[in-house]
């Protein structure tokens, strides 16, 4: 099978390589994926680079946690039912050295979600990290329903679907902070009432303004290390501010606003959640790709032997969207 893989760290076209390597058989309670679309999110670049490890956790790893594809072969203990079956693939890539830039890919069952037939394989290949991430900072500790959320980076591979599902599942109000007018278009055609220019515009008072000094229920954070100020300028007394990324290692919190308004800071990592949490984030997801609710940002979409342009498009920073890469027909 043609696989993508690195076997040092380092800039993508040093690194990445494509060769044929044998085909995989899965284990007992496994299945096989032939694997149709990959996708990239920065936790792979960064991984790739050195930024997340300082060195290889095995001597050859096949990049992506995210991909799409098509169950091909099942080990003992899985039902041949199975066979057939399109599916959207999480934690491919996540403490195993197999990911999904290759041809087939083995790993658990469970790891092998049901995709409906009305979404794309392309849009399978985002489900994993992106909206999963999205979605559970959107459900978690009771959800949004008649909440005012605010979504940091409105218009972002997590951020767009935060917008969506928000609205989607009783936000009173969604407000987004994007950095472009370009980006605000997006946000809004995801669902967002008003939308914060950050870069030119007081994110903080620009929040307080549009909800008349009130403040927010719940912000859903990228950045807590640059926006950890603005966050509690706009939460309200009791409010929260559900975190999956920040910028810098090291935080700088104001202790006593926080307690004294009673602000909760809520930490978490998709790749951790707890099975009832997943199941519930996954189940939720099924509904809304079968009802074909939702929009998906694809912003780029390359061949697999294009895996260094597609890793130096997530490393830029610049696209606006989800970059996957086509494995199959």
């Amino acid at each position: 099978m043609r696989a993508a893989f690195y076997d040092r760290l380092g800039p993508a076209r040093d690194v990445l390589q494509l060769e044929n390597l044998p085909l995989p058989e899965p284990a007992a309670g496994e299945v096989r994926v032939r694997v149709v679309c990959s996708g990239i999110n920065p936790s792979d670049v960064k991984t790739r680079m050195g930024r997340r490890v300082t060195q290889m956790p095995f001597p050859r790893v096949i990049p992506h946690s995210d991909g799409a594809g098509v169950i091909d072969a099942v080990g003992a203990g899985v039902s041949t039912d199975r066979l057939g079956q399109r599916v959207w693939v999480w934690n491919a890539a996540r403490g195993r050295p197999h990911g999904t830039a290759c041809e087939f890919l083995c790993l658990s069952s469970e790891q092998a979600v049901p995709l409906p037939a009305q979404a794309s394989f392309e849009a399978g290949a985002c489900m994993g990290i992106p909206a999963l991430t999205a979605l559970h900072a959107v459900l978690m500790d009771g959800g949004v329903a008649g909440k005012t959320v605010m979504v940091a980076g409105g218009a972002g591979a997590v951020g767009h679907y935060a917008v969506q599902f928000a609205s989607l599942l009783g936000a009173a109000r969604v407000i987004a902070s994007v950095s472009t007018p370009e980006k605000a278009a997006l946000a809004r055609q995801a669902g967002a009432d008003d939308v914060v220019l950050y870069k030119s515009e007081p994110l903080a008072q620009r929040v307080l303004d549009l909800t008349q000094g009130q403040g927010v229920d719940r912000v859903i954070e990228v950045d807590i290390g640059a926006n950890a100020a603005a966050n509690v300028q706009m939460l309200k007394t009791g409010g929260e501010c559900v975190i999956y990324g920040s910028g810098t290692d090291k935080l700088d919190l104001p202790f006593s606003q926080l307690l004294q308004r009673n602000i909760q800071l809520k930490f978490f990592i998709v790749y951790h959640l707890a099975p009832s949490d997943r199941a519930r984030a996954v189940a939720t997801l099924t509904r809304m790709l079968e009802r074909g609710v939702l929009q998906h940002n694809i912003a780029a979409s390359l061949p697999l032997q294009d895996i260094a342009t597609a890793h130096e498009i997530v490393e830029s920073g610049q696209t606006i969207g989800n970059v996957v890469l086509q494995v199959a027909a």
